[in-house]
């Protein structure tokens, strides 16, 4: 069994989002390990990128902050071999296509391979264009993870019928961000997609409390967190690992309940 697939073999899989590099690059192997401590069965890692488009004004933010302490791509990959020396948890890169590309497609996946990530999801990369990745991604044991929206309608099949690893599955329409209420008919979409393929589908886009983790549990084997996490680290710096424990035994808790 994979990683990833380890990750929703119980309860409903809580899943965690940070950027790396903010605050710092040792930090963010530290909160890492602190959310796995706290519950987290999956960890998305950002690596920054100077037009993330996809993202709300906290984690573009975030990622502002840690382009100003010059972190690279290569750096990130340093987060990833020092966290794989404490944890076997699943760890999936969210990044936008081009760091990607420049830092060489072949290279990049060989690396993911060797350090241990188990996935990518590019939300700027096409389904139609998703064949330019998935091979060398495949050969190198790393999930390339397709996101179903609710703009998908009649792709939403397609896209499920060629998916692997977990499908994020986007809760509401605009960028990343906490919102107080979820309105998409996310039963519908599901439905749809449990209807030609059998993987872990995960729900992300602006669930920030543990009464709408409650409720997307109900319907889904994950729930994807990444704004409120991030905004907890920007608001306690260097000093957040107990509230990102607090926070996300809070969240994991009631996935299960």
């Amino acid at each position: 069994m994979s990683r990833i697939a380890n990750a929703f073999k119980d309860d409903c899989a809580f899943i965690g989002f940070l950027t790396a590099g903010d605050p710092t690059i040792e930090k963010t192997v530290e909160y890492i390990l602190a959310m796995v401590e706290a519950g987290c069965d999956l960890v998305e890692i950002g690596i920054p990128f100077s037009d993330p488009m996809a993202e709300g004004v906290v984690i573009q933010d975030a990622n502002v902050r840690a382009l100003k302490h010059n972190t690279t791509t290569d750096d990130v990959f340093e987060i990833v071999r020092e966290v794989r020396k404490k944890t076997d948890v699943p760890l999936v890169f969210l990044t936008y296509i081009n760091p990607v590309f420049f830092y060489g497609y072949e290279e990049f996946f060989k690396k993911c391979g060797e350090l241990g990530v188990d996935g990518i999801i590019s939300p700027d990369l096409p389904y139609e264009e998703k064949g330019e990745i998935a091979d060398i991604a495949a050969k190198n044991d790393v999930d390339v993870i397709s996101l179903i929206a609710p703009t998908s309608k009649e792709r939403i099949q397609k896209i499920a019928r060629d998916a692997t690893g977990f499908i994020y599955v986007v809760s509401s329409l605009g960028v990343t961000g906490m919102r107080s209420e979820i309105k998409t008919d996310l039963g519908a979409i599901i439905s749809d997609i449990r209807d030609v393929t059998d993987l872990p589908l995960a729900v992300g886009f602006g669930i920030n409390t543990p009464e709408q983790a409650s409720e997307i549990s109900k319907i889904a084997d994950g729930v994807i967190v990444g704004s409120a996490i991030v905004k907890i680290i920007e608001e306690h710096g260097e000093n957040a690992t107990e509230a990102l424990k607090d926070y996300v035994s809070s969240m994991k808790n009631a996935c299960i309940d």
